[in-house]
């Protein structure tokens, strides 16, 4: 199952900062059972919501370089209060670090004033064929999925 969580890129610096959005909703499978009577975003999800923006700022300023973003690690994870139904995440991720494929964000998550998670993430890009060629037509299919959400997701400012 992939769970696509950012339901939009808010604002973007290439290589330097990222903002988006998640709006959690009743209607999200998981939240049936997470809590029964009492729904909110799992923890996992929220380092997940982290996760996949800072992916978004790696795709978006590599120009989709690459097809697959990987967490490496995570590090400092603090769950500081509760996403329920009906309100949203808003993330922010900003590069602390590179070295090679391997990034380092200092991550946020906050629900208006409050803060709900904070992480240092360290993700690892890479694509299939660098260790089996015979795999970069599945790249390039990866590329072009992230390429059309990303159209769906973040509209750049007028020049």
């Amino acid at each position: 199952m992939r769970f696509l969580l950012i339901d939009r890129i808010n604002d973007f610096r290439p290589g330097e900062y990222i903002s988006a959005t998640k709006s959690v909703s009743l209607a999200e499978e998981y939240l049936q059972d997470h809590f029964p009577g009492f729904p909110i975003l799992p923890g996992v999800l929220m380092v997940e919501c982290l996760t996949q923006a800072a992916a978004w700022l790696m795709r978006l300023s590599e120009d989709f370089k690459y097809s697959t973003i990987l967490l490496k690690e995570a590090k400092a994870v603090k769950f500081n209060s509760f996403v329920s139904p009906g309100q949203s995440i808003n993330i922010e991720c900003t590069l602390a670090k590179r070295e090679g494929n391997l990034y380092t964000f200092k991550a946020t998550g906050t629900r208006g004033d409050t803060s709900v998670v904070s992480a240092r993430i360290t993700l690892e890009q890479s694509n299939i064929a660098d260790s089996n060629p015979k795999m970069a037509a599945s790249d390039e299919t990866q590329r072009e999925f992230f390429r059309s959400l990303a159209a769906g997701l973040w509209t750049p400012p007028a020049a």
